[in-house]
């Protein structure tokens, strides 16, 4: 578990726009976490995390594009079903609210869930104990008994 800077990046609805954002970022040598398009009337939202945040903003910067930049929590989390509803079951539980989330996988067993949550660092501890207690149960489990 980290936090990284997402960029919000806003796109009006034409050919082309984000192909221009996309090119200047590959440009730039910017590799992406992960991503997600939202439309709207007038224009769309893109939200990036990317792995180097100076690269991404100077990029952004150069092509004059309107963004906001954000802290954000990227939860590692297994690729399967209920891990997302695990996590935000555990920070509803601790009074953290989850303003959205998306996640990001590569077919390797594991996703990577990025929060925007109200406070991240009480999403930190939360889900720190979470990852705490899950080690704790399976170092248990794999323990042989001893005999007396």
């Amino acid at each position: 578990m980290e936090t990284k800077t997402q960029f919000s990046v806003f796109l009006v609805n034409r050919p082309n726009v984000l192909t221009q954002v996309c090119r200047a970022l590959a440009e730039a040598r910017v590799n992406i976490l992960a991503m997600t398009m939202m439309d709207g009337q007038e224009h769309g939202v893109l939200r990036l995390v990317p792995a180097t945040a100076a690269k991404a903003r100077g990029a952004l910067k150069k092509m004059n594009a309107a963004f906001t930049e954000s802290e954000v929590l990227l939860v590692e989390m297994p690729n399967n079903p209920g891990a997302a509803a695990d996590v935000c079951e555990k920070l509803g539980a601790n009074k953290v609210a989850i303003n959205y989330m998306y996640c990001s996988t590569a077919g390797s067993g594991k996703a990577v869930g990025i929060f925007r949550v109200t406070n991240v660092e009480k999403a930190k501890k939360v889900l720190a104990t979470k990852a705490k207690a899950n080690r704790d149960t399976r170092v248990r489990k794999r323990q042989p008994a001893k005999r007396r």
